[in-house]
């Protein structure tokens, strides 16, 4: 409560005495004022003790009455007082509409507590009081205003920090800490379980602005983690949903390129399947713009995880297929992909070649010439099949 002068030296000084008697009765104020608040909502009484809202409820009715009768240039401490208070509400929890509330509560007690003050005394004086009505309201609602600001502010601020502490609690079980808690802490803030199915997708960097992030649907939930060279989502399934679920609702939606962990048991191993998902990613080459399972990549994944085998093994195969003029070699890869993705069929892999199908066998009878090996031996297929994919993740730099 509080506000100006009114408009006379007179009618201050008529309601400058009414605000000096009612300052006699402020704990009687008080008490009128908490009974109401409870009865109105059981909240108040659960977000502190009684005595510490006594106290505090006792200092803003002084404060607010003698703001009343206040000089026009003194400071104002009512909303000071009133920004305070709003952001102890709004750490203690109070909901915004209950300490708003509070405020209109106070500010009927003052002013009817004044009325029948006035009212058995000089009708000059209830006339003077009346006079101050919108002066003496509006300082309520400037006082309300004030609070509710800087609860919103404050709330704001709350808020902010909350996210930081739970986006490090992602970040550290993606890392794989292992800090006593971690997990339990993760799941209660994150509102997911700590036990139950979970999968990582990473997204490679440059790729992530043109992605429609999923945030649920098919029974799961995203929550979806930007870093400084990948952007990683946490997929919580439910019971009995799998990978199929998970590329379904990245599919149209992600272009890729992203790698996609398997299943993992729980928060906890969130890290470990951040490091397999990454490792899906890894065996995508640089043009790619699929999100791939790791799972249906083993064996490349086996390659791209021990680079400096991966060169020593498209040296042993492609030796001297590497010498070859750039576009020669081209097309001689190409043939054996496209040979390899029609699973052996010439006949196929012509037709996606535009050419003839014996085309295609003198240009797989020259690699086995040029690598030394035979497409017909199932080691030496493996071989070639594996120097092709590191070839092709190096992006062909040799």
């Amino acid at each position: 409560m509080g506000g100006r002068r009114p408009r006379t030296g007179h009618d201050w000084k008529l309601l400058a005495e009414s605000c000096g008697a009612l300052l006699e009765r402020v704990p009687e104020l008080v008490d009128e004022h908490l009974r109401q608040l409870t009865e109105y909502s059981p909240v108040y009484g659960q977000v502190l003790p009684h005595d510490q809202q006594w106290r505090e409820a006792e200092e803003a009715f002084r404060i607010g009455i003698e703001t009343i009768s206040a000089p026009r240039d003194s400071p104002r401490r009512d909303l000071e007082y009133a920004e305070d208070a709003g952001r102890r509400r709004a750490r203690q929890g109070l909901p915004l509409d209950l300490l708003v509330h509070a405020y209109r509560n106070a500010g009927y007690l003052v002013w009817d507590a004044l009325v029948e003050g006035a009212a058995g005394r000089e009708p000059e004086r209830l006339g003077a009081l009346m006079r101050s009505t919108t002066m003496v309201w509006s300082a309520v609602d400037a006082q309300a205003q004030a609070a509710s600001e800087a609860y919103r502010a404050t709330e704001a601020e709350l808020r902010r920090r909350t996210d930081e502490q739970l986006q490090a609690l992602l970040d550290a079980l993606l890392e794989g800490q292992q800090t006593p808690g971690l997990a339990a802490r993760a799941a209660a803030g994150l509102d997911l379980p700590e036990h139950g199915p979970y999968v990582v997708v990473v997204l490679r960097a440059e790729r992530r602005e043109a992605c429609e992030r999923p945030v649920g649907g098919a029974g799961f939930r995203f929550v979806w983690r930007m870093r400084a060279d990948c952007e990683v989502g946490v997929v919580a399934l439910t019971p009995g949903q799998g990978l199929d679920g998970v590329a379904r609702a990245l599919d149209g939606r992600c272009s890729g390129p992203g790698g996609i962990s398997p299943v993992v048991p729980g928060l906890a191993e969130l890290g470990r399947a951040r490091r397999l998902a990454e490792l899906a990613l890894r065996t995508c080459p640089p043009d790619a713009t699929a999100v791939v399972r790791l799972d249906q990549r083993m064996p490349t994944a086996l390659v791209v995880s021990q680079p400096e085998l991966a060169d020593r093994l498209v040296s042993d195969v492609f030796g001297e297929l590497l010498t070859l003029e750039p576009g020669d070699r081209a097309v001689l890869l190409e043939t054996l992909d496209v040979w390899l993705t029609c699973e052996g069929s010439a006949g196929r892999a012509a037709g996606r070649l535009y050419c003839h199908r014996n085309t295609v066998f003198n240009r797989l009878r020259r690699l086995e010439q040029l690598t030394a090996r035979s497409l017909a031996r199932p080691r030496d297929l493996i071989e070639m099949t594996l120097a092709l994919d590191a070839y092709r993740l190096s992006g062909g730099r040799r």
